[in-house]
């Protein structure tokens, strides 16, 4: 039996954005992290239409 976990939207798009960011640069794990949320957070206040 196999239990299923729910990860939002938000969290696979932070993930995402916190491996390249861990990928391309000296930065570590918390760090990079702190900085996804950065980026989210920018890129979550352009508007759908410009994006």
């Amino acid at each position: 039996m196999t239990t299923s976990t729910y990860v939002s939207s938000y969290e696979r798009r932070l993930k995402l954005v916190q491996e390249a960011v861990t990928a391309h640069s000296g930065l570590g794990k918390k760090e990079a992290r702190a900085l996804a949320v950065h980026v989210l957070g920018s890129l979550d206040h352009i508007p759908e239409q410009v994006r």
